[in-house]
């Protein structure tokens, strides 16, 4: 009966978004990982949705900023407030609460950055905190058999990091996080429009064109979309109209930077590995592997077989919750 109750939270503290999933529960929180801080007071004025939708848009006094950044902590008290608050909201307010965490963070990350995110997540009520490696924990959301003496290759392409992962037997044979993904793309858009268009996009419209013409291998149909921003000659609001071809032609430095790192890792793995990942393929998860035709790019540059986990955009939350119902599992594979 008391595992049934169990307050027990998986966490996956992203830099685009971060979810929780309660045991028994499932995904009970999935909110982008942005804050809005009043400047003078230091006030937290919205947390999430909430605080997404006043990007770009706050007055002088409020700023809408994201606390995470390339996977790790950025601004250690923001998300502090920001982590007791998803908690609080995972466990309908209740105070008493103190619940054992998992949470999933890049392969590369450092000492330092790990007893950051182990002392947030104390101080935000937690009663214990395992660490699990994001690359890990997606292979284990998207079902891989990952207990097997057989190469299994993860990509996870999240907002902040792609987490490029070989593994057999639950442990990691090689691994490589490249703090290019998500975020970067979008950069990547808004600085192609501005070249080419002389017009200034903001951040959440650029997500909206990588989301709706972005592409990483050119498409059957040729896609177009009208883009509203500020004309840079003239200083007044204009709108423009972009194609898939001029945006994959912005993204190409940033996807080659994802495709080499996937190639470095299959240099490097095992020969016997190697065999297996030729037959089982290559497996992408995370929001940035939605990007139109990133698997088959991959495809075309590996001549690996190339597929997509179920759902991506929480591979790693449904990883990070499975090992709360298997604690041998997670001792064996918690990089504490």
């Amino acid at each position: 009966m008391l595992s049934v109750f169990s307050n027990d939270l998986a966490i996956d503290l992203g830099t685009a978004n971060t979810c929780v999933y309660a045991r028994g529960k499932g995904i009970v929180v999935n909110e982008p990982s942005i804050v809005a801080v009043h400047k003078k007071t230091g006030r937290i004025e919205a947390y999430g949705r909430e605080a997404k939708e006043m990007l770009g848009r706050t007055p002088g006094n409020i700023q809408a900023i994201k606390p995470m950044n390339d996977g790790v902590i950025a601004d250690f008290e923001v998300v502090e407030k920001m982590l007791n608050h998803f908690i609080k909201k995972a466990h309908n307010r209740n105070v008493w609460v103190r619940p054992r965490i998992v949470i999933g963070v890049p392969s590369e990350i450092t000492p330092v950055e790990k007893r950051a995110v182990k002392d947030s997540a104390l101080r935000a009520k937690a009663s214990e905190v395992h660490l699990v490696e994001e690359a890990m924990a997606a292979a284990i959301g998207a079902g891989m058999p990952i207990t097997e003496p057989s190469g299994n290759m993860i990509v996870d392409i999240g907002g902040g990091t792609t987490e490029i992962a070989v593994i057999s037997m639950a442990g990691i044979v090689y691994s490589r996080s490249v703090r290019v993904a998500g975020n970067e793309m979008d950069a990547a858009i808004i600085k192609g429009i501005k070249k080419q268009h002389k017009l200034l996009i903001g951040e959440r419209t650029a997500e909206q064109v990588k989301i709706q013409v972005g592409s990483a291998y050119p498409l059957e149909k040729p896609l177009t979309m009208e883009v509203k921003g500020r004309n840079l000659t003239e200083g007044i609001p204009k709108t423009a109209t972009i194609s898939d071809e001029e945006i994959r032609e912005s993204l190409a430095g940033t996807i080659n930077v994802i495709v080499e790192a996937v190639r470095v890792a299959l240099e490097r793995t095992p020969p016997e590995l190697s065999a297996d990942i030729l037959d089982r393929g290559v497996v992408l998860t995370g929001g940035g592997s939605l990007l139109n035709n990133l698997d088959k790019r991959l495809r075309e540059e590996t001549g690996l077989p190339v597929a997509m986990a179920e759902e991506p955009l929480n591979s790693v939350v449904y990883g990070v919750g499975k090992m709360l119902a298997d604690f041998d599992l997670l001792r064996k594979i918690s990089i504490n």
